[in-house]
C-alpha cells in the first residue's frame, strides 16, 4: 500500500501485516538512521510500531519507529512507552510516567581534532610524543614494602613500617631488599637475627 501527493512523491508506505516489507523497511531506516532512543544512536534498530498492531495500529511509516534491540525490549517489557506527537516528533516516557528529555546532539568533530590537540598541549607546555607512555622498568624484581611506601602514605605509620631494626636496635631507612640480611616474610620484613631469636 503507497500513497501519492498530486505532484506523485509517496506520502505513506504500508503493509497490510505486522510484519515490515523490505521497501518499507529501506524509508525507515532512511528515515530514522537507527534507534529513536533518546541517547542511544545506535545505527541498526528493529521496526516498533508506535500503537501496536493487536491494537489497530498500521505497518505504516507513520506509526513506525526504529528502535535498538535493549530499547525495543525496554518499551515492550519494561513499561517503558513512546507516542508521537502531532508534530511529528517522538516522545518516550518512562515506567513512572515522567517523560524522558531529548539528548543534546553530539558535538561536531573539528577538521583536524590532532592538530587542535597537539595546539592545546603546546599551550600547556605538554611535550608529548610517541615514547611518553613508555614505562621505565627493566624488569627488576619489585620490591612491594617500597611500593606501598611510595604509594599509601600512611602506610610507614602502620604496623609494619618500611624502617626496619638493624643489629645495634636502632632503627634505619633501609629499603627491605637491599640488604641480604633480609628475608621477605608474608609481605613482612624481618631481619634474619631477628627470626632467630
Amino acid at each position: 500500500m503507497m500513497r501519492h501527493d498530486p505532484d506523485g512523491r509517496v506520502t505513506a508506505i504500508g503493509a497490510r501485516t505486522r510484519t515490515i516489507p523490505p521497501a518499507l523497511r529501506r524509508a525507515l531506516q532512511h528515515r530514522d538512521h537507527g534507534c529513536r532512543y533518546p541517547g542511544c544512536g545506535r545505527s541498526f534498530g528493529q521496526g516498533h510500531h508506535i500503537r501496536h498492531w493487536a491494537n489497530g495500529g498500521p505497518t505504516t511509516l507513520s506509526n513506525l519507529t526504529l528502535l535498538c534491540r535493549r530499547h525495543h525490549r525496554a518499551v515492550h517489557e519494561e513499561g517503558y512507552r513512546v507516542e508521537r506527537q502531532h508534530d511529528g516528533d517522538l516522545c518516550f516516557g518512562r515506567p513512572d510516567g515522567r517523560l524522558l528529555s531529548e539528548s543534546p546532539a553530539l558535538p561536531a568533530v573539528p577538521a583536524d581534532p590532532v592538530g587542535i590537540l597537539r595546539a592545546r598541549h603546546n599551550a600547556q607546555g605538554l611535550a608529548i610524543d610517541a615514547r611518553t607512555a613508555m614505562p621505565g622498568w627493566l624488569g627488576e624484581r619489585l620490591d612491594v614494602a617500597y611500593a606501598i611506601d611510595v604509594l599509601h602514605p600512611l602506610a610507614a605509620i602502620g604496623p609494619y613500617p618500611s624502617r626496619i631494626r638493624d643489629a645495634s636496635d636502632q632503627l634505619t631507612a633501609r629499603r627491605p631488599f637491599d640488604s641480604p640480611q633480609l628475608t621477605p616474610v608474608i609481605g613482612v620484613t624481618r631481619s634474619v637475627q631477628d627470626l632467630a631469636s
